[in-house]
């Protein structure tokens, strides 16, 4: 009787379960029946607002315009570095120029700064369709020239200055020496008058850079030159010249095409292309270690044309994902394996490890013949070598083991190391940063120096691992007023936050264990192009390149929900905040979770105003569980609906007061929360 009764009730419980299941199946449908009716309008609403993006890039596109022609109209002598002849009639008076005084050559070597800044500015943050592949070729031309003219010029200035070194000699030893400095660079020299074995070392007082000679330099006649560029011309040009990833999405109504097996608008593809901010030239190294000059061709932001050939049509380098049917992941990253473990591990990879605080020339030079005071008169011997370099070690005794060089230098202040940095040396020959040739490294923590002995002399970088900082811990974006917004970026060493306000943004803080640092990066209004030029500068990289997944460790989301996010986010950003959700990371790689709050006013959100959304790009919905539950589950909020956009979920429970006010947002400012959501790819990188 009992098991006839246990069996009874195990059948009630089962035919209750699956009624229970046919019920939740039902109101499923209707509400994908009622989301689905709803769809053309909801896009269509959306896509208006999403005009917002078109008029944000014809304003830049004008800016740009209006920015040459204020320069043509200003005649302040500066050359238009996109401009070919001004540009190398510049270089040309310059290399004429026989002033070589130091001070003059910094001041001039500000102004070459700025040209290149210029030119690497305009081969980031023009789209392809408003710059030709020529131009791209000659502005990167034009920089690896300004670069080489102004090095050059350096060591003109240094030849100059050894000629006369017996006008500057040190009381104390005999030897002269010297520390020039400005923002841009450290210029230290010292020449060996005396040749005496006991001043075989010196330490430069206002640098605290420093070096320990081998005893047959000592008594050589030789100078040495520690230049400290706080810029990097000597790493291949692709490294500063590297945009934000683009991430491939398909637009929605293709999609829904798509799944009727038809393409019929073409136009609407177009839309979607302009409407994308388009990322600029890469520049890649050819075999025999030369830069050459490649320019990313134009790419309109649809797959579908590649999807329906099925063929891969040389698009794979600045896809960050692309869909399985066009492309098999795994194979690739098996090729790229095997090409990567033929490499040696004496050569930094570029993608991995980052030069920060500049380079340090460091130099051993055969002295030139002395200035000579004769009665009134002032004779040297000129020979026709220029700035000569010493051979060490020499030579002649290959066998031989020559003793290293010792050199200590003292860190920049302007710059964050969280970890001791990898110290390299630039070989030429390989246009590559190597680590061989240099041992014995001590690092002292608090003096904030570092010594080492090298082999011969090199020019020398301090690299830091790229991604340290990543994965993010946190992040959190919310209005602080109308068209003015906080984003505050948690990562593993620093807490970054980041004010938005109309077109600009300003580094607001960068926190290491409570402490505000770089306070001379702090503060100023600057695109957000600029902004992340300044803190990987900085050694504070939130900024994830084309191939930091293979460095970190984070759940890919699929492009179409992870940017279609940034740009509703951005489109809505004025009325709500969002934050950093646990759940992202199980939520699979088809979609995004993040925590929204309506927020009107400028202080902080509360714990309890969050809500849990999730967004697959095509699908909107509001979770039922928060943030402390147990585990993570699909279900939806008691009474919510679907929605194809975002930005339709979020109307469901918003206010009309936030509504209103996200209709008013500026365009401008909308497209600065897009682009740095879509630098910091906080969804992916969280």
């Amino acid at each position: 009787q009992s098991s006839e009764e246990a069996r009874l009730q195990a059948q009630q419980e089962e035919a209750a379960r699956l009624e229970k299941e046919r019920i939740e199946q039902e109101q499923m449908e209707k509400l994908e029946a009622k989301d689905q009716e709803r769809r053309e309008s909801e896009l269509a609403e959306l896509h208006s607002l999403e005009q917002k993006f078109l008029a944000a890039q014809q304003w830049k596109t004008d800016y740009r315009a209006h920015a040459k022609w204020e320069h043509y109209l200003s005649c302040d002598g500066s050359p238009d570095p996109t401009v070919l002849q001004e540009i190398n009639a510049f270089m040309s008076l310059w290399r004429e120029d026989q002033n070589e005084d130091i001070q003059l050559v910094m001041e001039k070597g500000e102004q070459v700064l700025n040209l290149i800044q210029k030119l690497q500015f305009l081969l980031l943050d023009t789209p392809p369709n408003e710059i030709t592949e020529k131009e791209t070729v000659q502005y990167q031309e034009s920089i690896l020239e300004l670069q080489n003219l102004l090095h050059q010029k350096y060591n003109g200035a240094t030849e100059h200055m050894l000629k006369a070194a017996n006008m500057h000699e040190d009381p104390d030893t005999g030897n002269m020496q010297a520390v020039i400095k400005d923002k841009n660079v450290t210029f230290c020299i010292w020449a060996n008058l005396k040749k005496k074995v006991r001043f075989k070392n010196h330490m430069f007082c206002d640098t605290q850079h420093g070096f320990d000679l081998p005893k047959s330099l000592a008594v050589s006649s030789v100078a040495v030159r520690i230049l400290h560029t706080h810029y990097d011309h000597v790493s291949p040009l692709w490294l500063h010249c590297q945009s934000v990833p683009k991430l491939e999405v398909l637009d929605s109504k293709e999609l829904t095409q798509h799944s009727k097996g038809s393409v019929e608008e073409p136009e609407e593809e177009e839309k979607k292309a302009r409407e994308e901010p388009d990322m600029p030239a890469e520049e890649e190294t050819c075999s025999d270690g030369r830069k050459s000059v490649i320019s990313v061709k134009e790419n309109s932001n649809s797959i579908a044309d590649i999807n329906e050939t099925g063929e891969e049509t040389g698009k794979k380098s600045e896809i960050l994902d692309v869909p399985s049917q066009v492309q098999d992941p795994l194979m690739q990253e098996e090729t790229n394996e095997k090409e990567e473990a033929l490499t040696d591990e004496n050569i930094v990879d570029l993608q991995q490890f980052v030069p920060v605080g500049g380079v340090y020339h460091i130099d051993v030079m055969q002295l030139p013949p002395q200035v000579k005071q004769i009665k009134d008169w002032s004779m040297v011997e000129v020979l026709d070598v220029g700035l000569e370099a010493y051979p060490y070690p020499p030579e002649e005794a290959e066998d031989a083991t020559h003793p290293p060089v010792r050199i200590t230098l003292k860190l920049s202040d302007n710059v964050m190391y969280f970890e001791d940095p990898v110290i390299a040396r630039w070989d030429p020959a390989g246009q590559q940063w190597r680590t061989d040739g240099i041992s014995n490294i001590t690092y002292e923590t608090q003096e904030g120096s570092i010594t080492f002995e090298m082999g011969a002399f090199y020019t020398i970088a301090l690299l830091q691992d790229a991604h340290l900082n990543m994965p993010y811990q946190a992040w959190e974006l919310r209005p602080t007023g109308m068209d003015e917004a906080l984003l505050t970026v948690t990562a593993v060493f620093a807490t970054i936050q980041v004010q938005i306000k109309g077109n600009q943004c300003m580094l607001s803080s960068v926190a290491v264990k409570e402490k505000d640092v770089l306070s001379h990066v702090t503060g100023k209004w600057i695109s957000p192009l600029d902004l992340r030029a300044v803190l990987k500068k900085a050694g504070v990289n939130i900024f994830p390149g084309e191939y930091s997944h293979k460095y970190v460790s984070v759940n890919k989301k699929a492009p179409l929900a992870e940017v279609r996010a940034y740009q509703q986010m951005a489109l809505v950003a004025s009325a709500f905040a969002f934050a950093w959700s646990k759940w992202n990371l199980e939520a699979g790689q088809e979609q995004v979770v993040f925590k929204v709050s309506e927020h009107l006013k400028a202080d902080s959100v509360r714990d309890k105003d969050w809500s849990l959304y999730m967004f697959n790009g095509q699908k909107a919905q509001k979770l039922k569980i928060t943030e402390t539950s147990k585990a993570f589950s699909e279900e939806l909020e008691e009474g919510s609906e679907f929605h194809s956009t975002l930005y339709h979920m979020l109307k469901d429970f918003a206010s009309k007061e936030a509504i209103d006010k996200v209709e008013a947002a500026s365009f401008l400012f909308i497209d600065v929360v897009y682009q740095l959501l879509l630098a910091t790819r906080v969804l992916t990188y969280s």
